[in-house]
């Protein structure tokens, strides 16, 4: 009983010591955290997410408008992407890399045949495809940019 007396007036003590009031140099001492604190350091940039399964369709190619072509892209969950590149479907595997790059792998595309014009857009825009290595969006439009050119998509049905 003795000892559980001690103990306890040992425990009161130290609980009697940590009520002492604290300074105001003690105070603002806590307030400033050390030099090279993590909390000091800038917060790095929110990584952009790639908008897989969306549907996009082709409205600007190398700074001119596309009106009278109809191209579209599809990068599903499998980082499979597809599309209508104006004459014939295609299919490649398209990465969307960290700090906003992009790799598309080899296309495959049906073999149907059109106009010179169709199939001229449709090499073009593929090539540009291909090439690409970075994207980024811009008021609800992504871009894709590279070698090859720069394509600019709107979100369609």
């Amino acid at each position: 009983m003795i000892r559980r007396l001690g103990l306890a007036a040992v425990l009161a003590a130290l609980g009697a010591s940590l009520l002492v009031p604290v300074t105001a140099e003690a105070q603002s001492r806590r307030k400033q955290p050390p030099p090279g604190d993590a909390s000091q350091m800038p917060i790095a940039p929110v990584e952009k997410v790639f908008p897989l399964g969306a549907s996009w369709s082709v409205v600007e190619f190398n700074g001119k408008p596309v009106y009278d072509r109809r191209a579209t892209l599809i990068v599903d969950q499998n980082l499979r992407g597809t599309g209508f590149a104006g004459c014939n479907t295609f299919s490649a595997a398209a990465y969307p890399l960290r700090q906003q790059g992009f790799a598309v792998g080899p296309i495959a595309v049906t073999k149907r045949s059109c106009d010179s014009g169709a199939m001229a857009f449709e090499k073009a825009f593929l090539l540009a495809l291909r090439g690409t290595q970075k994207w980024e969006t811009v008021n609800g439009q992504v871009i894709l940019s590279g070698s090859q050119g720069k394509i600019t998509l709107n979100r369609s049905l």
